[in-house]
């Protein structure tokens, strides 16, 4: 059986290597960053796993969001991914920013200090799970049935797994614009070459993808 590995797919980070704005709230997601222009380039695919209506560019940007669902089997995310509410659960009735149709199409296993019941909404089973990186791996894996594992964000929850180096590839989008603060993955991108190889591909929607894979 092919190995699982865990991925990184459309992870888009500001020049100054900020992946969200400071201060997220139930109106501004990605804090004081405007996610029209940090994601502008996702947007339009024709792929992209949020899209609603027919169409959709095709082309590169096109392909790495296609390649987000390919083989994936479950996801990890933190609880600043799933919505803006912190310490104990005060509402159950939040069930993330996605509806009643979420994109993943997989169990999601949401990184979290506090219990809560899982629950489904149409083929995605959310489970809250305070675990190590490595426990929570394990059971994402488990539940993958063979197939890869997706870390979907946030940014604190990346740099975590990349901290206990259980991250395998990775595809970050860079972003033409600035933020100066909020939730930031790096200082530069070079700090992981002592782990991982780099291929970097331009795109003509003005943003910069980066493809890190294991040494």
């Amino acid at each position: 059986m092919p190995e699982q590995l865990l991925r990184m797919h459309c992870i888009t980070v500001s020049r100054d290597g900020f992946g969200a704005g400071e201060g997220q709230s139930l109106e501004r997601p990605f804090g004081h960053a405007d996610p029209a222009t940090l994601m502008s380039w996702v947007g339009p695919t024709a792929s992209w796993v949020n899209r609603t209506e027919p169409g959709g560019t095709r082309g590169l940007d096109d392909y790495f969001t296609r390649e987000q669902t390919r083989n994936v089997g479950a996801e990890i995310m933190g609880r600043n991914k799933f919505g803006p509410q912190r310490g104990p659960w005060e509402d159950h009735e939040w069930k993330g920013w996605w509806g009643e149709t979420p994109p993943f199409h997989t169990p999601v296993f949401v990184l979290t200090h506090y219990e809560r019941p899982s629950f489904t909404l149409a083929d995605t089973t959310f489970h809250f799970v305070d675990a190590t990186p490595q426990e929570a791996l394990a059971r994402a894996k488990e539940a993958a049935d063979g197939r890869d594992v997706r870390l979907g964000g946030g940014v604190a929850t990346i740099r975590e797994f990349l901290e206990a180096d259980l991250v395998d590839t990775m595809h970050i989008a860079v972003a033409p614009i600035e933020l100066g603060r909020g939730e930031r993955l790096w200082e530069s991108h070079t700090e992981l070459l002592d782990r991982y190889h780099l291929d970097t591909v331009p795109s003509p929607s003005g943003v910069t993808h980066l493809l890190f894979w294991r040494r």
